[in-house]
């Protein structure tokens, strides 16, 4: 099912979904999507009626209703959707972020003397971040990783942040194994 091509918009917009119905567990009102994803509330209308063609979006009717994301919408992401995942703390000047859980996070350019960049994989919206914030990871659940960085970029679309790495300790605290 993965196959689907999403374009960057529906992408953005189904990923914003997905955050916001994992925050609520309940159906998602296209107003609030359009906020989250910076758009107009007829824009975010039109592109549900792709999604829901693609059988990505259930519509819930009545007062309460609005968007659901069906599995395939998680599968489309290459989102993993776990009843109880493991939570791994977010910092983001100094202040810990509610609603986001790292998923994954990738280093790159390890073999640069001088720079080393860490990619950040959010289940949550990356909006409230810029460039230059101080942004803590972890400790992970299982090695208590903790990374400290600078943000250097975000990708909104793809829900990354983009760290330039200051100070990588494992493990942080005492391992649970």
């Amino acid at each position: 099912m993965s196959s689907i091509e999403l374009t960057p918009s529906q992408k953005t917009i189904l990923t914003a979904l997905t955050n916001l119905h994992r925050q609520s567990e309940d159906a998602v009102k296209g107003e609030d999507i359009a906020e989250e994803v910076n758009r107009n509330p007829g824009t975010i209308r039109n592109q549900m009626q792709s999604l829901k063609a693609l059988q990505l979006v259930e519509g819930v009717p009545g007062p309460k209703g609005g968007y659901k994301p069906t599995a395939n919408a998680y599968e489309a992401l290459d989102v993993d959707e776990m009843e109880e995942p493991a939570a791994v703390p977010l910092t983001h000047n100094d202040e810990k972020v509610e609603n986001a859980n790292v998923e994954s996070i990738d280093l790159s350019s390890v073999h640069h003397p001088e720079l080393c960049r860490a990619e950040i994989h959010l289940q949550g919206s990356v909006r409230d971040f810029h460039e230059g914030d101080e942004v803590i990871v972890g400790p992970t659940p299982l090695s208590k990783l903790r990374i400290t960085g600078t943000l250097d970029a975000k990708d909104d679309t793809n829900n990354i942040l983009i760290l330039q790495i200051d100070d990588m300790l494992a493990p942080a605290e005492e391992p649970a194994h």
